[in-house]
């Protein structure tokens, strides 16, 4: 007795007893193709884990699919040591980073690129090819026949004992910095694309070696080919998919069915060219038959993640079928398949078992069929042949496979794409001191952004000495919301809430943003900003446009920064915020050099982005003395007093007086005019100038008085006023 279950090869010889000979020839084929179905393909969630043992399968990708890879080669991690600090009263402390350079081997035939990758669930590489961690060089192997070998791993093992692993695709990280994966390898994954759609019968044709083909045109986006048979590979697809195996006289072919043939009406007996015959009824239980199917597989819309999707009848008690797709498709296609096999399982109930004479020999498993005087399409899914007498067995098919669902992925909740695009940055030399304590060591601050939202950080290097050395300086803080001021404005006083001044600023992207204040936040520091070199707070923010924004009711010349109070349009604006700012050791001998900073920033280049600065040491420098004023004594003596500030007390505490913040308290005073300069120090806020001493002098007429504060590290800015001595 011949039998065939779903599939059969060989050539049919000699009519239909030479097609049951031929049947036994096509088990052999299908045992060689088809191995038991004991042995295992691809499942879901075999390419999520990177692996790097010896001897592991590489998949063989088509289209599309999210792979882990396998590490084939690796250095051992590069240790990179930085020392900062050990300045004046200060530790030094010691710094280390890791590297690594390795390669992955990604797909078991040629592949044309890869786009995203992600590390340990994070994404590394962007679709538009930009990586979001430090790499030194990353290239891809695409696996052909005739590709060379790395040049790293050639460097590394010698040329004559590096492989090129020809016909695997593969690629190579080169110095990938490890601080964002704990100082260690992380676990990678890839979104590979071998060509734009995984074609059906490419798959079938590629793995069987052309003894199995396709007629089908199935949605696939990727499917990576592993397992130990081609059977299983293939079954796996067929499994979840409108798929029928059937042979056609020299292939096994994949098919998404075709016209049913009609079979001869029944009787008992058959004629003499084995016409005829009989049949058998049966129709099973419904509580047999699974009234949800769910269907498992990679969904793109979700990066690639296992989706889901159901159909039901709405039957209560009866069984649910899962169902795994180890392939890339859409929403859709996995819905339509699922609401299929739904519809397949309540057909199949009915079954039938048909006798004909050896006439019907020719039929193979796998088509469709139609029986007088039974209703509806029926498959066959078994063939015998026994003294000349044909069996089908038959089972009920669906009247029309269903049409494409709609389905949704659901919202997936991932890592935003976002290039990280090159860095701007910005030197500062402000009046202000860590933790708001007096400053004892000039200080510059580096405010780092970016015109791309996926802007995070550069790593910073300073020079003293006009760029012959640099020293790093760690890295940029977060990234601070800074931008340009569009129109000029005209400088203000310090003392009042400047109602007047409205200052339009474009920020320097989208997702900056500024918000208003109210007097008792701003009285505590809130909306503090530096435009050019002054000092201000705004109590009103109104957004007027992409980036742009109007800044109103005003504190002018925060921290005694008054003297710059006239602004220019293309002016830089800054927002203060601790957390934006990162702080640059100075060395005291720089005041007066100008400090260079060098940021590097995935986007920036080899050449990385510069900014500089005058060292002026504006938070050791005290603020400018204020209310100057002279009055003549009865004598003609010119007496002058002023208020000091102090660079140690902006919080104007009541009852107290303000901290003078130096090691003593000492004034410059300077009076000049047509006969000269008359420079005096004295250490009160108060200067009288004699009557006797202006007459030795020749002072008279106009003259300019200048009064500076000496601090212990710096002096102030000066207050000025002019004076009118008359004839005296």
């Amino acid at each position: 007795m011949a039998t065939l279950v779903l599939s059969t090869a060989g050539s049919i010889i000699g009519g239909p007893v030479g097609g049951a000979i031929g049947a036994f020839i096509g088990q052999q084929i299908d045992g060689r193709l088809f191995a038991p179905k004991a042995r295992h393909g691809p499942r879901l969630g075999d390419l999520a884990v990177q692996t790097s043992s010896y001897g592991s399968q590489i998949p063989r990708i088509f289209g599309t699919m999210r792979v882990a890879g396998t590490v084939i080669w690796s250095t051992d991690l590069k240790e990179q040591k930085e020392k900062k600090g050990g300045g004046k009263g200060q530790p030094k402390t010691v710094n280390y980073s890791y590297s690594a350079s390795f390669a992955v081997a990604l797909s078991g035939r040629r592949v044309s690129e890869v786009r995203r990758i992600w590390a340990d669930g994070k994404l590394l590489r962007g679709a538009a090819g930009d990586f979001k961690s430090e790499l030194g060089a990353f290239r891809l192997h695409r696996g052909s026949e005739d590709q060379a070998a790395d040049p790293l791993i050639a460097a590394a093992e010698g040329a004559g004992g590096t492989p090129a692993y020809r016909g695997i695709a593969y690629a190579v990280f080169e110095d990938l910095q490890l601080a964002d994966f704990g100082n260690r390898i992380p676990s990678l994954s890839f979104e590979l694309v071998a060509e734009e759609e995984a074609s059906l019968l490419a798959i079938a044709e590629a793995l069987s070696g052309g003894e199995v083909t396709a007629d089908a045109s199935v949605p696939l986006i990727g499917y990576a080919a592993s397992g130990d048979s081609v059977r299983s590979a293939i079954e796996a697809l067929g499994d979840v998919l409108p798929l029928r195996v059937a042979d056609d006289g020299t292939l096994l072919r994949l098919s998404g069915g075709g016209a049913a043939v009609l079979l001869p009406a029944g009787g008992d007996a058959f004629g003499p060219d084995g016409a005829g015959g009989r049949v058998e009824v049966e129709r099973g239980a419904a509580s047999a038959v699974a009234a949800e199917v769910s269907v498992a597989f990679y969904d793109p819309a979700r990066d690639f993640q296992t989706g889901l999707q159901r159909a039901s009848t709405g039957e209560a008690g009866l069984r649910a079928e899962r169902r795994v797709l180890p392939a890339a498709v859409s929403a859709d296609v996995a819905k339509a398949s699922a609401e299929q096999r739904l519809a397949e399982g309540w057909a199949a109930r009915r079954q039938i078992k048909a006798h004909h004479g050896w006439a019907l020999a020719g039929l193979r498993p796998g088509g469709d069929v139609r029986v007088p005087g039974h209703p509806g399409r029926w498959r066959l899914t078994r063939w015998s042949l026994e003294k000349m007498v044909v069996t089908l067995g038959l089972a009920g098919a669906p009247a029309a496979a269903p049409g494409m669902a709609a389905a949704a992925p659901g919202r997936p909740v991932g890592q935003a794409d976002l290039v990280h695009g090159p860095t701007t940055v910005l030197l500062l030399d402000l009046p202000l001191a860590e933790n708001d304590q007096i400053a004892l060591r000039p200080r510059l601050l580096a405010a780092a952004a970016g015109e791309e939202a996926g802007w995070r950080s550069a790593a910073l290097a300073v020079s003293f000495d006009g760029g012959t050395s640099w020293q790093a300086a760690g890295g940029t803080a977060s990234a601070a919301t800074m931008g340009t001021l569009v129109a000029p404005a005209a400088a203000r006083g310090s003392a009042l809430i400047d109602l007047d001044t409205q200052l339009t600023i474009e920020l320097l992207q989208d997702g900056m943003w500024l918000e208003s204040r109210n007097d008792q936040a701003l009285a505590g520091g809130a909306n503090m900003a530096v435009l050019g070199e002054e000092l201000l707070q705004f109590g009103e923010a109104e957004q007027i446009g992409p980036r742009l924004f109007r800044l109103s009711r005003l504190l002018r010349g925060r921290r005694g920064t008054e003297w710059a109070a006239g602004h220019g349009a293309g002016e830089r604006f800054v927002l203060i915020e601790p957390e934006s700012l990162a702080a640059l050791e100075v060395p005291a001998a720089a005041i007066g050099a100008e400090a260079r900073l060098l940021a590097t920033g995935l986007g920036d280049g080899e050449a990385g982005v510069e900014a500089s600065a005058v060292v002026t040491g504006e938070a050791l420098r005290p603020p400018s003395p204020v209310h100057l004023r002279a009055e003549r004594a009865a004598g003609g003596d010119l007496l002058l007093s002023w208020v000091r500030r102090s660079r140690g007390g902006w919080s104007w505490p009541n009852g107290v007086d303000t901290p003078l913040a130096e090691e003593r308290e000492s004034y410059r005073v300077t009076i000049a005019g047509d006969f000269g300069v008359r420079t005096a120090e004295v250490s009160e806020a108060a200067f009288t100038y004699p009557a006797t001493l202006q007459a030795a002098d020749g002072a008279s007429g106009l003259v300019g008085v200048e009064v500076v504060q000496l601090g212990t590290h710096a002096a102030s800015r000066a207050a000025s006023t002019t004076l009118d001595l008359g004839g005296n």
